[in-house]
């Protein structure tokens, strides 16, 4: 992705966006979070099945901290081994359509969107229209762009791998996180009687999200002989494997989604201990991937419009903020959803 320093190239920001270019966030090589600048790129070109999004706001989440950093290296099969092949962070976005292709059947002109795309930190991009849905109409488009990475990941979690019936006991580890304030929401609609786990200073928000219990995990371990849970969804992994199963009935699942806390080799036990585990003990033990999807994310907007899942936000911020906002995910302080409005609806 080449951006053009503007400042220096004796063209106007205005006259380079209005002649096909567009400001976005960028970054060609894999490094720290200050690696991140506001530049001119190319306005994307849209493809047969592809719409063209004047993106309102795309919300951040770890994972985008991984590719700005290009650790783990695992990452990089998707992003580009030696350098990003996109430069522009960003994985969700809310907005406008402005342009469809000549196979597109789903969207026109004008609809309000939601979804997911690669570098949605810019005014404009492009996304498949089935990884695309109209946006929720009781949403505004912050809180529709905090949708899709993070409610999915809940909504494949809880109601695909685990398949949460009504009335089993649900603990959701990281309640207030992006995930995890999800999770709380979508185990309720289901029907399970839900505990939440997170700091002192969000119990009011995870309770107000609906769980039934919550359990402050600095006063409290949840695995050290309480009560046991049909299903745990861990979005923290600050426990040790063994731990987590004691709190589990007897075949219990135990999905564990975290990229953070570790690195290296440590890192890579980490991923696959439960997968060696898993068949040689009852509990089921677990770990999943998470890609969107057009029907899923009508779900997670039906959701949204019978009131049962409503994003919270914990900050909203420009695009130039964006380092700041991914330091703030990284330090795992934020409660909720970090947002970057970069178009005004």
């Amino acid at each position: 992705m080449h951006a053009v320093n503007y400042q220096n190239s004796g063209t106007s920001a205005q006259t380079q966006v209005a002649n096909g270019h567009m400001r976005a966030v960028v970054f060609d090589h894999y490094g720290s979070l200050d690696n991140l600048t506001l530049g001119i790129v190319a306005k994307p070109t849209i493809g047969d099945h592809e719409v063209r999004v004047r993106v309102h706001a795309a919300a951040l989440h770890v994972g985008d901290c991984f590719a700005v950093r290009g650790e783990p290296l695992l990452m990089r099969v998707e992003t580009g081994i030696f350098r990003p092949k996109r430069g522009i962070p960003g994985f969700d976005l809310a907005g406008t359509v402005d342009a469809v292709g000549p196979h597109v059947t789903r969207f026109r002109p004008g609809d309000a969107v939601f979804g997911a795309s690669m570098g949605t930190c810019a005014q404009f991009v492009v996304a498949n229209e089935n990884l695309v849905a109209h946006k929720p109409s009781n949403l505004s488009f912050e809180q529709a762009a905090a949708l899709p990475t993070s409610g999915l990941a809940a909504l494949h979690a809880l109601r695909d791998v685990a398949n949460v019936q009504p009335g089993q006991k649900v603990l959701i580890n990281g309640a207030s996180g992006g995930v995890g304030h999800f999770a709380v929401q979508i185990a309720k609609s289901l029907g399970a009687e839900v505990t939440g786990v997170c700091s002192t200073r969000n119990l009011d928000m995870v309770r107000a999200l609906g769980a039934d219990h919550v359990i402050d995990y600095t006063q409290e371990d949840f695995t050290a002989g309480g009560p046991r849970f049909d299903v745990i969804f861990d979005n923290v992994e600050n426990r040790p494997l063994a731990a987590c199963r004691r709190a589990l009935t007897q075949d219990g699942t135990l999905i564990l989604n975290s990229g953070t806390g570790a690195s290296g080799l440590a890192m890579l036990i980490r991923l696959l201990k439960p997968l060696v585990v898993s068949p040689f003990v009852r509990h089921n033990l677990r770990r999943y991937l998470s890609t969107p999807n057009h029907d899923d994310l009508q779900a997670l907007a039906k959701l949204a419009e019978s009131e049962q899942l409503e994003p919270t936000i914990d900050s909203v911020h420009g695009l130039t903020d964006t380092p700041a906002a991914l330091r703030h995910i990284a330090s795992g302080r934020a409660s909720g959803k970090v947002v970057i409005r970069v178009h005004a609806p």
